[in-house]
């Protein structure tokens, strides 16, 4: 008796299993559909445009090698690459060097729960605006007559106004920064605030210092958000065109920019290879990020 009421047991918890995962599969139908759809198809059409042959004036689907060939041979397309690869590490550390010390004060330093909130939501209120205006706004500061230059000629900073700020590399980066700290600053700002404020008093109590602190438990514990805003501010960065294109005069060309100047001669097999390239980049990027923190653990 009691080996045939095992077997019914189990032969009910092996059904129960099985609607479980019947349920499951309903509920990421939806998504898995909409991700196939709308992500591995266009990426698969992309890979498979890019073995295109393209002339000057039309496209055909007969599969070469030529545009990959002209790609990673052209002096253009590689100082593209190398630009976008240069820029994107200096956004990457300037919005590390401005947004850690903002989310370490929002985060940790701020122990009033309803200013956290309020300090944060003021972080996104440029987002308020579109991002074609955030990126214009830049313009009138940064120029010869603009606000930075009269600024520091009226405090006798400087005699004549600095020309590189607008229109050249430094802009787009300027711009960009100011465009995504915030999303570094989220990511970090959250992981300061789990920390446990008595892990930290413990440590004050046993004669430990500020650096000494924040080496040994605040970075630590904060590198998870570290790890995902720089994966949001990498994927953005990697994929722009419109800062470099208003803030640069066009004089910085990245990959992005080659993308579209493609798309707009209807070259898509050069533009499809560009977009290739650029999503492994990305796809090379985030992976090793999250190499360096195992997310599914921390978070």
């Amino acid at each position: 008796m009691t080996m045939v009421a095992t077997s019914e047991e189990a032969v009910q918890e092996g059904a129960a299993v099985r609607r479980r995962s019947s349920k499951t599969l309903w509920l990421l139908a939806p998504g898995m559909i909409w991700m196939v759809a709308f992500l591995v198809l266009p990426m698969l059409m992309m890979v498979y445009v890019s073995f295109w042959t393209q002339t000057t004036f039309k496209i055909e689907p007969a599969l070469t090698l030529q545009s990959w060939i002209t790609f990673l041979t052209s002096a253009t397309y590689l100082g593209a690459l190398w630009t976008t690869i240069r820029i994107w590490l200096l956004v990457l550390l300037s919005t590390l060097i401005v947004g850690y010390p903002a989310a370490l004060f929002v985060g940790l330093l701020i122990k009033n729960k309803t200013l956290q909130t309020v300090l944060l939501v003021l972080c996104v209120i440029p987002f308020w605006t579109s991002f074609l205006i955030r990126v214009l706004a830049w313009r009138p500061m940064l120029g010869t007559e603009g606000a930075i230059n009269m600024i520091l000629m009226n405090l006798g900073v400087i005699r004549q106004p600095i020309e590189v700020l607008l229109f050249s590399e430094l802009s787009v980066i300027i711009g960009m920064t100011q465009i995504y700290c915030v999303f570094m600053v989220g990511p970090i700002a959250f992981m300061m605030g789990r920390i446990d404020a008595s892990v930290i008093e413990a440590a004050q109590d046993l004669g430990a210092g500020f650096w000494r602190i924040f080496r040994t438990i605040i970075l630590p514990l904060s590198m998870p958000g570290v790890v995902v805003g720089a994966i949001f501010v990498s994927v953005m960065v990697l994929g722009e065109f419109a800062t470099s294109a208003a803030l640069s005069g066009r004089k910085v060309n990245l990959l992005g920019n080659i993308i579209v100047t493609q798309v707009g001669s209807l070259k898509w097999a050069f533009a499809a290879v560009a977009g290739v390239v650029l999503t492994i980049i990305m796809g090379a990027v985030v992976a090793a990020l999250l190499k360096v923190v195992d997310l599914r653990k921390e978070l």
